[in-house]
């Protein structure tokens, strides 16, 4: 039996890199990548880089996980001795994997698990999971937990830019006539999620790559609040530079952080927007947490 008897799942957009999930007991569902020569697990056999070289001559289809892989999850869990698990999964409005996981944790009967929409993706989804297992590793209680969460979750604010439309329109998520508009203006929008929809939106709109990444950081600490305490994150996808800059604001405009998460894009979301996503966030963290 472990120590502390609480597991935690989410999937392969949380970004959380190989280090930060082998510290804590945080068991990763990965999402299906497929192209014309097969289909992948993301972050199993294929990368956030290998999709950025592939999808120049052809997109990728992204699929929820098999039934399968999260069967299998729940059955490792119970064989390394936990008796219950949180799952922190994709927003909802993203993606089904939320829903499906909820469905299958009710037929699960040798582990209770409760199942919470991130309402968040990549950073955002990965810093919950991080401050819940450091939350578990202090010893709260299951019921103490299950209160947190929610809270953790609503207090965690992600911002987004995508350095060009050309994939999302590829994909069809937006119009082939404003990814064409965008492009030629220079047009970087800056993304949040919709705490109504659990969708991407845009917020901003700004001209050029030095703008966006100095609007990402403010809108993240314009979140922050007078004696409160917070987290910082920040992710990446393929420009560790930039993601270095992003940094560097980040601690320069909020430097009073407490931690401070970082990761690079995974494979699936990187499948929808292309290389060089930048991404900023900010956690506030209430007195009990």
């Amino acid at each position: 039996m472990q120590s502390h008897e609480i597991a935690l799942i989410t999937d392969s957009c949380a970004d959380l890199s190989a280090d930060w999930a082998q510290r804590y007991p945080i068991y990763t569902i990965p999402y299906t990548i497929t192209f014309s020569d097969g289909s992948f697990q993301d972050g199993v056999d294929l990368t956030a880089a290998d999709v950025y070289r592939r999808q120049v001559t052809e997109m990728p289809k992204t699929s929820l996980p098999s039934g399968a892989v999260v069967l299998d999850t729940f059955r490792r869990i119970r064989e390394d001795g936990y008796t219950r698990a949180i799952a922190v999964m994709l927003s909802s409005g993203l993606s089904g994997c939320y829903q499906m996981t909820r469905l299958m944790a009710q037929d699960c009967e040798d582990v209770e698990i409760a199942v919470f929409d991130s309402v968040s993706g990549s950073l955002g989804q990965g810093a919950i999971v991080l401050e819940l297992a450091r939350l578990i590793e202090e010893g709260r209680s299951w019921e103490q937990m299950l209160e947190l969460t929610p809270r953790l979750i609503r207090q965690t604010h992600v911002f987004f830019s995508v350095d060009t439309l050309e994939y999302l329109q590829r994909g069809g998520r937006i119009g082939k006539i404003t990814a064409m508009a965008g492009t030629a203006l220079g047009i970087k929008p800056i993304l949040a999620f919709d705490r109504q929809t659990g969708g991407l939106t845009s917020i901003h709109k700004v001209r050029g790559r030095a703008a966006a990444m100095k609007k990402l950081v403010q809108d993240a600490v314009s979140h922050l609040e007078p004696g409160k305490r917070y987290n910082i994150m920040w992710a990446h996808g393929g420009t560790p530079e930039e993601g270095q800059h992003i940094a560097e604001m980040l601690r320069a405009a909020a430097p009073a952080f407490e931690r401070e998460f970082w990761g690079e894009i995974d494979g699936t979301l990187a499948s929808y927007v292309g290389p060089h996503l930048l991404g900023a966030a900010v956690q506030l963290l209430d007195d009990d947490m």
